[in-house]
């Protein structure tokens, strides 16, 4: 291995990741308690996600051990292993809450959803890397129908958080890439239709029900309307400065469901208050910013396109959770890098940066 890699590791992108996973930990920590009468139970959340973020570093680590334009070669037959756990998951996969998008090993389970997000990643970056000339139909075509097929099964599970964030991350990448203005207009008349024919075919009741409580939450302030009011009573009440580490009432009294996953933000807003919620997005900002440079600087157009699909994974992972838990999105599932808990959704988190940093080591090295 050529140890001049090591001179350019990009600190900036390691410094924010470092800090946002302590901040998920010590928030994950607070939403993990409950408080009856005037003790506080904890339960183990915060300890598991611990370890997931001690397998995730040892998956970063992996990560950056070879050059990253080996993944060319296996972008392909990483698909199609993909594609083969998400139908072992549609026929013996594990249900909860109504939903079936686990694989069960004793006592992990393990979500390939997550892992199609890198195989659809990659493998649009190998397609757009061929050159860089505006993607006429046929390559369009073909880009699309490599997301359109684990998002269909995906989509069965049901799961339209992470079907909805493939297709933006196809979609992001596709027009840092671009495309002919014929097929631009195409698309722009394509997506209502599109919109339409998922709402009346591919959603379930209760997504649809959902997006009806969002427009109005307090229709059905127990059932479908209840997280997002629980939710905006949590940041609401912490005003500017938060009512301090531990002391969230909506969170220890176990007001607000989904506290330590896809609502964790509200725990952090109620506690720390405008103030904090300005810090973190704050820091979710220089983070993204030093992907994006990543990007812009890397010598070849492969690497390049890889670095733009993290890119959009975790800016539209992290704006819809924000406007979801404000309540400016309906919910859909879709958790907040670092912040939230979650064991498949930390390893793919790691295992992305590792690879954003892999190409921005090597660039010094590479000439295209």
């Amino acid at each position: 291995m050529d140890t001049r890699i090591f001179s350019h590791v990009n600190w900036s992108l390691l410094a924010c990741m470092v800090i946002l996973f302590f901040v998920g930990l010590i928030n994950l920590y607070s939403a993990s308690g409950t408080r009856i009468e005037d003790e506080i139970l904890f339960s183990t959340f915060y300890q598991k996600q611990i370890l997931w973020g001690v397998l995730g570093l040892g998956c970063m680590l992996l990560t950056l051990s070879f050059d990253y334009r080996r993944l060319r070669n296996f972008a392909w037959p990483f698909y199609w292993v993909t594609f083969f756990l998400l139908i072992v998951v549609a026929v013996v996969g594990k249900n909860v809450y109504g939903a079936t998008r686990w694989i069960s090993f004793g006592m992990i389970s393990f979500q390939p959803s997550e892992l199609a997000k890198i195989a659809v990643l990659v493998l649009t970056a190998r397609l757009l890397a061929h050159d860089g000339q505006p993607l006429g139909w046929k390559r369009f075509l073909a880009v699309l129908g490599a997301g359109a097929l684990p998002c269909a099964l995906i989509l069965q599970q049901p799961d339209l958080g992470t079907s909805m964030m493939l297709l933006l991350i196809l979609g992001g990448m596709i027009l840092f890439h671009g495309m002919r203005a014929s097929v631009l207009r195409s698309c722009l008349v394509a997506i209502p239709l599109a919109a339409a024919v998922l709402w009346f075919v591919g959603m379930h009741d209760y997504q649809r029900q959902r997006i009806l409580s969002f427009l109005d939450p307090t229709n059905d302030p127990r059932g479908t309307g209840y997280h997002i009011l629980q939710s905006r009573i949590a940041i609401g009440s912490g005003q500017l400065w938060g009512k301090g580490f531990t002391e969230g009432t909506q969170s220890q009294l176990r007001f607000l469901p989904e506290r330590h996953s896809d609502f964790a933000l509200a725990v952090f807003g109620e506690e720390w208050g405008f103030v904090g919620c300005v810090a973190l997005i704050s820091m979710f900002c220089l983070f993204l910013l030093s992907i994006f440079s990543s990007a812009i600087q890397a010598k070849d157009r492969f690497g390049s396109m890889l670095v733009v699909g993290i890119f959009f994974y975790f800016f539209w992972e992290i704006f819809i959770n924000i406007c979801m838990v404000i309540g400016l999105m309906p919910v859909v599932g879709i958790p907040l890098p670092f912040i939230s808990y979650g064991g498949s959704a930390t390893l793919v988190n790691f295992t992305l940066l590792g690879i954003v940093l892999n190409v921005s080591m090597r660039r010094f090295i590479f000439k295209g």
